[in-house]
């Protein structure tokens, strides 16, 4: 078996990882195919260093994996203890559904892609989930719009996950982002905000370093000798009033310290117009950018400047029709379609709508609007609001 997957990895000519471009490198025969996402970076510059980000990518993935799971007849009715939500709420011994769905999320928000592996007893029966590294993952492109399968390195160990070529179907499920230029990789929603990322970690970068030169800008001494008269000092004299400097009247911890100058030393201060002090309001702008390239309204983050809703009750609304229940309703999708099938025909998993806490003032509006409506029946308005006939 060894030396068939080895004669297997030769056949496809896998490339080495190339280390000097970032990026990997699958040839299929004659045809090399790149994926250009760099998780690294966008992991290291964005969720780690960008306090923005990082808060924009934990709201939109713990929302998502907040929500309860359901099963569904052929009949639309709720199955109850069904084996396929015990999956769903312990996806393996080491993560519960919450944790594991968070990961999921960030995982397709930072890389644009995530990647589940289904592990499966010798029946062939689905008894575990877990996810895979995006940037660990390389894609064999196929022919036509499904890959061949998939390759998980980690260290000197690749394993390789074949497609079916008739049916499409793998024990990895790959959730991806739409993405315009790639037909096999989805495009991540941080090389979308890269630029105002970098920009708002400049401001910051830049903040901190005027805190550590005293909390305000530099000024210059001037040296003046006999009648006003510029003079200069020796290397000797020039070493010594730099060291001074630095080591007693620079820095957060000596701001306000009292600078003592010997006969001939003038200090000048050199400020910064307020148009030069416009960096504020840039990084500002930027954080606004950021957030709006993750569809997070501005006030969730509590942003300055900007009051597009009217309360936070609105902003929350948005943020969960506009950004979560869409990511996932594609996660349902994708799940029916992969995993759900394997429990059995006429079957369907999906999530509890009505116990999302920020969705209740549309609810209200509709249990309103439907009871006040009596040109509907009883079982008519009870369809209307999602529940089953009496």
């Amino acid at each position: 078996m060894k030396n068939f997957i080895q004669k297997l990895f030769n056949s496809l000519s896998l490339s080495k990882k190339d280390y000097s471009k970032n990026r990997f490198c699958i040839y299929d025969f004659a045809n090399p195919i790149w994926t250009k996402k760099g998780y690294g970076q966008f992991s290291e510059e964005a969720y780690k260093k960008n306090v923005i980000a990082n808060r924009c990518v934990s709201l939109i993935a713990r929302s998502a994996a907040s929500v309860d799971w359901l099963a569904f007849d052929a009949n639309n009715n709720i199955i109850k203890n069904h084996p396929i939500l015990k999956l769903l709420h312990q996806p393996n011994p080491a993560n519960g559904g919450a944790e594991f769905f968070e990961t999921l999320y960030s995982h397709k928000i930072i890389s644009g892609n995530a990647y589940v592996f289904a592990n499966k007893n010798s029946g062939g029966d689905i008894v575990e989930l877990y996810l895979f590294r995006p940037d660990r993952v390389e894609i064999i492109p196929g022919i036509g719009a499904s890959p061949k399968g998939y390759i998980y390195t980690v260290g000197d160990k690749k394993t390789l996950y074949r497609v079916d070529s008739v049916t499409s179907k793998s024990d990895v499920l790959h959730l991806r982002n739409f993405n315009p230029l790639d037909d096999w990789y989805g495009l991540s929603q941080i090389e979308a905000a890269s630029y105002s990322i970098d920009l708002h970690n400049q401001s910051s970068a830049w903040n901190q370093a005027l805190l550590q030169n005293g909390a305000r800008p530099s000024g210059a001494l001037i040296i003046k000798g006999v009648d006003g008269a510029s003079s200069y000092l020796n290397k000797e004299q020039f070493g010594r009033l730099q060291e001074q400097l630095q080591e007693k009247f620079t820095g957060s911890a000596n701001a306000g310290r009292p600078l003592l100058l010997e006969g001939g030393l003038e200090w000048k201060d050199m400020s910064y117009s307020p148009k030069d002090m416009d960096f504020l309001e840039a990084k500002n702008s930027a954080a606004r950018d950021i957030a709006l390239a993750f569809g997070v309204p501005p006030q969730l983050l509590g942003i300055k400047g900007d009051n597009t809703y009217n309360n936070m009750q609105e902003a929350r609304l948005a943020f969960w029709e506009e950004t979560v229940i869409p990511l996932i309703d594609k996660t349902v999708d994708a799940l029916n379609n992969w995993l759900a099938t394997s429990f059995g025909a006429n079957f369907k998993i999906g999530y509890d709508a009505q116990n999302i806490s920020a969705l209740s003032s549309k609810q209200e509006m509709l249990w309103n609007r439907v009871q006040n409506a009596d040109f509907m029946t009883n079982n008519e308005k009870r369809a209307a609001v999602g529940l089953p006939p009496v």
